[in-house]
């Protein structure tokens, strides 16, 4: 495993026990993520967690937020977590393996934040509406739930994995490609010259092989919402909602959105916002059309 997880956060979402803190702080350091923050622990001595075994800086260095919104700030691409059990999705759902080499290439342009919930309710509606999409782990229909500690290790290795598959498929062709013929004759002359013309041409098979396979290979899928990788600059999550918070004000000032409304209003907004994955840019002269348009309401 690389250090290529730095641009990503792990974002606890009311975790209950210390010591499911602890065992995702020890993934965070097995893996090279860049740091985790916690919204809402439960308990005081969540940073003295005894499961985080060699993971003491990371605990030291995690940040505690009162709110989602603040958590991901610097964020361009937050994306929750779920079992999915029984409850109604707002959201594109992805499995992991799906979802990890897009990941990847966002966090190229920006910080990304994976967001695990609490362990007895997970993720609730309201909280979902900071995510853009959500992934989860395959598992048993019977049994779908996992511990939080073991959870957050599986999705970790997975984002970072990529280069350990190909580097094991190049040694696995390599050797197979200076594996010596067994019919060959062992000191003889004809026989070195045979496994020198078995190898040349085992080689020259495995390069096909893999160049046939290069172009063959399907891109992978990539999660409905996530934006073009060759664009620029993704907004970051502050700009965002606060788009989204000018927005309502000028819905409701409008009377589109009445007064009683603005909860369901505001989560709707958020996720509408979200899908569409705004460059930074674009972001900026939205949020300033939309404070002029407000201002000129009053």
């Amino acid at each position: 495993m690389t250090d290529k997880l730095q641009n990503l956060v792990v974002v606890m979402v009311r975790t209950r026990n210390p010591l499911n803190l602890g065992a995702v702080a020890r993934a965070i350091s097995n893996f090279g993520v860049a740091e985790l923050r916690a919204v809402q622990p439960y308990g005081k001595a969540w940073r003295e967690a005894r499961s985080a075994v060699g993971a003491g800086e990371v605990m030291a260095g995690a940040k505690e937020f009162a709110t989602i919104a603040e958590a991901v700030a610097d964020c361009s691409l937050v994306v929750g977590t779920t079992s999915v059990g029984n409850r109604e999705l707002k959201h594109p759902l992805h499995d992991l393996v799906e979802a990890a080499p897009v990941l990847r290439e966002r966090m190229v342009k920006g910080r990304v934040a994976v967001l695990f919930g609490s362990e007895k309710w997970g993720l609730s509606n309201e909280e979902l509406s900071f995510c853009h999409w959500l992934v989860r782990i395959p598992t048993r229909e019977e049994h779908r739930s996992m511990n939080l500690g073991q959870a957050a290790a599986v999705v970790l290795y997975e984002m970072g994995r990529e280069e350990e598959v190909q580097s094991s498929k190049l040694k696995v062709q390599e050797l197979n490609a200076e594996t010596p013929s067994s019919g060959a004759e062992s000191g003889a002359t004809v026989g070195k010259q045979s496994t020198r013309s078995e190898e040349k041409k085992r080689r020259k098979s495995v390069k096909r092989e893999t160049s046939r396979n290069k172009k063959e290979k399907p891109a992978p899928a990539k999660p409905e919402g996530a934006a073009p990788t060759d664009s620029g600059a993704f907004a970051e999550m502050g700009v965002v909602e606060r788009i989204g918070e000018t927005l309502l004000e000028a819905l409701v000032k409008s009377g589109y959105v009445g007064p009683r409304k603005t909860e369901l209003a505001e989560e709707k907004l958020r996720r509408m916002l979200r899908r569409f994955s705004m460059e930074a840019v674009d972001a900026e002269v939205l949020l300033g059309m939309m404070r002029k348009i407000v201002e000129k309401m009053k």
